[in-house]
């Protein structure tokens, strides 16, 4: 990677998914924590997802004393922050304290990132593959069984007049990946179907067959219409009444375009994708047709001018491919589940 001053967000995404790539992982490994400690993070609350990539990719290179320090390092950057990264860096750091064939500290530190099941969606898998990595399927099995009953149980509290199981629609995203993470390494254990197996099963199902039934219209390219993250932010500080054409933050974006994608598809349209915009690009169309880019026409037809110029982004990605918005996860982890949300 060719050294820069500044490291950006943007930057460690495209990292993430070409680092393993390059000629020479280990030395971008390095590199970025070298941009960590020099102060070259565009972003300093970035230090974390730095040096946990940064050992993520001395891991995959079987560089284990390495991928330690990155990973303790990492741990430190994040402190007591409670979200999913800091939960997903802390279990990588014992999946890495397994491979060095240090369990018992790996278990405990599992251990205290078990609650984050009841929490984060992703825990489920990032614990899951740690304790995987120590040999310990079975543990997983255990905890992801107790707590998919506890959320089921919570469920039926909290909505006592619901049907037994939740529908696709119905069901939160924590259940559903508790769920399916848990029908996997069912799955890896050879152990027989049981009833939450067959709602996994069912679940998954219904989310591909039951995306959505409005199909009445035909649609347009502005239901397309994707602005990446650094994008989606500017073009809300420059026209604020854009949240209800584009939703309030970038979570919600992606969930809307994800759901338009899947009901273009169902209608037996080929070739649909994302239209990736630029906010640059919008007001420069807006100044060509003299009008605001906050109208609706000008948007409109924004959209259909990138929809004849521009090749859409590929959708849909594989399952286990980098999603399609370009957040450095995995499809099946990051906008496949928000064509239900």
């Amino acid at each position: 990677m060719p050294t820069k001053d500044v490291l950006t967000s943007a930057d460690l995404t495209d990292l993430r998914q070409s680092a393993l790539g390059a000629a020479n992982p280990l030395g971008i490994a390095a590199e970025l924590a070298e941009a960590v400690d020099q102060g070259r993070l565009a972003d300093p609350a970035d230090a974390g997802r730095a040096l946990t990539l940064a050992a993520e990719i001395a891991e995959v290179k079987a560089k284990l004393d390495a991928a330690l320090r990155y990973a303790d390092q990492a741990v430190r950057a994040y402190g007591d922050s409670g979200d999913t990264d800091a939960g997903f860096s802390r279990a990588l750091h014992a999946r890495i304290l397994y491979r060095l064939g240090r369990a018992d500290e790996a278990l405990a530190e599992l251990t205290a990132l078990r609650p984050l099941l009841g929490e984060h969606p992703d825990a489920a898998a990032y614990l899951s593959a740690a304790l995987d990595a120590g040999g310990r399927t079975d543990l997983a099995e255990q905890w992801l069984t107790s707590a998919v009953e506890t959320a089921l149980r919570d469920r039926t509290a909290s909505t006592p007049e619901a049907p037994a199981e939740p529908t696709a629609l119905e069901a939160s995203g924590l259940l559903f990946f508790l769920l399916q993470q848990r029908h996997r390494v069912r799955r890896e254990l050879s152990l027989p179907h049981d009833q939450n197996d067959n709602l996994a099963d069912r679940l998954e199902n219904e989310l591909f067959s039951n995306a959505t039934q409005t199909a009445n219209a035909e649609p347009g390219a502005e239901a397309r219409l994707f602005w990446p993250r650094d994008d989606f932010d500017t073009l809300l500080s420059r026209w604020p009444t854009l949240t209800e054409a584009y939703g309030r933050d970038w979570d919600e974006h992606r969930a809307r375009v994800q759901r338009e994608l899947v009901r273009q598809a169902n209608l037996g349209r080929l070739g649909v994708g994302p239209l990736r915009g630029s906010t640059e690009d919008l007001a420069g169309y807006g100044t060509r047709q003299g009008g605001d880019p906050a109208e609706p026409q000008i948007r409109t037809g924004y959209a259909e001018d990138l929809a004849n110029r521009a090749t859409p982004l590929p959708w849909p990605p594989e399952r286990n491919g980098a999603c399609w918005c370009g957040s450095g996860l995995k499809y099946k982890k990051c906008c496949l589940p928000r064509t239900r949300s």
